[in-house]
């Protein structure tokens, strides 16, 4: 059995990752998420929030002049530059300031919109709009109510044309091209905020998918144990059915589509949309899936007719990791701890993403849109008033000390990218610590199946329990060690694809072909350093030894079963990655034919959504996520018993003074694979 008197390992990678684990806590305490939710002022207060005086009960964002926000320098300061100010509500009719001037019923109805409640006819020092105009809220900002007539006539509350105050006509196209570029920062949240509403009214048959996905899963794992053989040749069929129906209804979509209006358009032409079901209405797209689908069927079916033999041998050894699975039913569910870790740690990264990208601190601009003799990038607007004067002086009247972004000049913030680095990092090293920790759990777990010579009577009474505790006890630093090296490749990978998006507008071919050089050697490197961290980690957790010990006595001895490795070890991977295929393929198709209304029984049960394809592809990403964590239970099964069968048949003779620990249908599966030469010497034949 595993061995049970072992030591610690790897101390010094223990402590340098709880040290680490403590600057993250550190780090994540930073930074205010308030700055990236809601709009700021002119001041640089938040809207509608508490702690900021002026404006703890207008929660809406007002600009004075919406049409400056048409100005190029909108896009190159991400701020439009006119006074904004928070609000309690968005005007509902155009008035001007002179008309409300002339009429004192409607003073006290422009005043909400002055700079703290000032007089309407202080005009020339910019506190109140010379124009107010019928807006609607969005993304907690008063933009011009725009709607579209027949004959495509844009109008705002029905008026095509408006008095901007200051003697100028202003047609409501000008008030569409403002009112989009103002909002050029927030601009992707109009989709996200659909997306959320799809979320919304649709959660709870998303989460009946899932629980769905789950049982289809448990139930396919069961049945494996019993039936793993029938079950496999049925999995195999059902993939290459499953996907030849998607090859049909793509090719049924695509002539339903013929002669239709706008169904020739080619995505190029059409461009992006944020809008994803314009790409349904057109040939080309379904014309690509049905090639994509196509492919893989080919694919699939090629590798099949090649692998035939392996195809039985791999399905044998799936029998033996059944029978692993049933004695230690537990280890099913512990995917769930993972998930819930990984979830954990996703989380922590993104909001310690967000503190950080919030911490700097408010910069003023002076923003202007007359030519003047006297200009600065920066301004304080606690001075604002006397500057104010200074630029009337300086024949600058429109000149303004403005809230621009978040920023700062200490060695805090011109350093804020390391910290954003640092994060990213401990991300990496935390995903990849908590799934190391599963892999050791599970090794440990199966180990104790393989290496009990009277099964199941000498299985301990809790293996995963007891797996899991040895591993956090004893192998932390091991795991660290591990996930360490692995986060470093996966960071460069991230750097290397950072430079690739710098260099895609250069013309250096030879910067390009190295760049490219190096990203396809790093993927591979990262490929070859998971297999051989998994292969250490089963090595860990059977024998208690230190991680490079480890890694180097799983490389040498899967390089003397390396015909082993390749014929069984991969041809079981694959089988395992078409019954995952085959979960997602059922419930991807239902999905798409609930939430799409194909099913006339329960059309008027399904949700009406925004973007049908949210929740769908919600439930099929949930649902290869759900089959990735059962399947991987047999997964690291499979690698577990093969490499404890490698060591067995390397230490063991099957003579009764060394008995082999292996049962003896997997001696016999697994002995085929080598025969002996005249001379004496033993060949793979596989």
């Amino acid at each position: 059995a595993p061995v049970v008197a072992r030591g610690c390992t790897d101390v010094f990678c223990c402590i340098l990752f709880i040290l680490a684990i403590l600057g993250y806590f550190a780090v994540g305490i930073l930074g205010d998420p308030r700055k990236v939710i809601y709009p700021t002022d002119s001041r640089g207060q938040f809207c509608g929030q508490a702690g900021t005086p002026w404006s703890k009960k207008k929660p809406l964002l007002f600009y004075f002049n919406i049409l400056k926000c048409a100005s190029p320098l909108t896009l190159l300061e991400f701020q439009c530059p006119t006074t904004q100010l928070c609000v309690e509500s968005c005007p509902t009719k155009h008035m001007t300031l002179l008309k409300a001037y002339l009429n004192k019923g409607e003073q006290e109805y422009y005043k909400q919109f002055c700079k703290e409640g000032s007089a309407p006819e202080i005009l020339r020092d910019g506190l109140c709009p010379s124009m107010l105009m019928s807006s609607k809220p969005f993304t907690r900002r008063c933009l011009p109510a725009l709607s579209t007539m027949k004959g495509g006539v844009v109008v705002v509350g029905n008026e095509t044309i408006f008095d901007n105050g200051e003697g100028e006509k202003v047609n409501a196209t000008d008030f569409l091209d403002a009112s989009k570029k103002s909002n050029v920062v927030v601009e992707a949240r109009q989709v996200a905020m659909r997306i959320f509403e799809d979320y919304t009214v649709s959660w709870y048959w998303i989460l009946i998918g899932l629980v769905i996905a789950m049982v289809v899963s448990l139930i396919f794992i069961v049945l494996l144990r019993y039936l793993a053989g029938i079950m496999i040749w049925v999995m195999i069929v059902m993939v290459i059915l499953v996907i030849g129906y998607g090859i049909f209804h793509c090719a049924m979509e695509y002539r339903s589509l013929k002669g239709e209006p706008g169904s020739d358009v080619t995505i190029r032409d059409l461009g992006l949309q944020t809008d994803f079901s314009v790409y349904l209405q057109i040939r080309q797209t379904w014309l690509a899936f049905m090639i994509i689908l196509s492919i893989v069927e080919v694919v699939v079916i090629l590798l099949l007719i090649f692998l035939r033999k392996r195809v039985l041998i791999a399905i044998a050894l799936i029998k033996e990791a059944s029978r692993a699975v049933g004695h230690v039913m537990s280890s099913l569910f512990y995917p769930l701890l993972t998930f819930a870790l990984l979830a954990l740690v996703i989380a922590y990264w993104a909001i310690t993403a967000v503190f950080l990208s919030t911490s700097n601190e408010q910069v003023y601009k002076v923003f202007n849109t007359t030519e003047c003799n006297y200009s600065r990038d920066t301004c304080n607007p606690e001075v604002s008033h006397k500057m104010s004067l200074f630029f009337h002086i300086s024949r600058c009247p429109d000149a303004e000390c403005l809230f621009a972004f978040y920023g700062g000049e200490t060695y805090y913030h011109k350093y804020l990218i390391l910290f954003q680095f640092y994060n990213v990092f401990l991300f990496f090293w935390c995903a990849n610590f908590v799934t190391a920790l599963g892999q050791v759990t599970l090794a440990g777990a199966f180990a104790s199946y393989y290496w009990a010579f009277k099964k199941p009577d000498d299985i301990p009474a809790n293996p995963i329990c007891s797996s899991l505790g040895r591993a956090l006890r004893y192998h932390t630093g091991s795991l660290a060690f591990g996930s360490l090296i692995l986060s470093l490749v996966q960071v460069i990978r991230v750097l290397l694809e950072y430079l690739d998006q710098k260099l895609k507008a250069a013309q250096n071919r030879f910067a390009k072909f190295l760049l490219s050089c190096l990203k396809c050697c790093f993927w591979c490197l990262e490929k070859f350093i998971k297999f051989l961290n998994r292969n250490a980690y089963i090595m860990v957790a059977i024998y208690g030894k230190s991680f490079c010990t480890s890694a180097r006595d799983a490389f040498f001895l899967l390089m003397r079963n390396i015909i082993r490795v390749a014929v069984l070890d991969k041809v079981t991977d694959f089988l395992l990655f078409l019954g995952k295929l085959l979960i997602v393929g059922i419930v991807g198709i239902c999905s798409f034919f609930f939430f799409s209304g194909r099913i006339k029984a329960v059309e008027q049960t399904a949700p009406s959504l925004n973007y049908y394809w949210v929740p769908i592809l919600t439930v099929v990403v949930g649902s290869y996520l759900i089959a990735h964590g059962f399947f991987s239970v047999y997964a690291m099964c499979v690698d577990t018993l093969f490499l404890c069968f490698c060591e067995d048949l390397e230490r063991n003779d099957g003579s009764p003074e060394r008995p082999y620990f292996m049962s003896p249908e997997l001696h016999e599966i697994l002995s085929k694979t080598k025969m002996l030469t005249p001379n004496g010497k033993s060949f793979d034949i596989l």
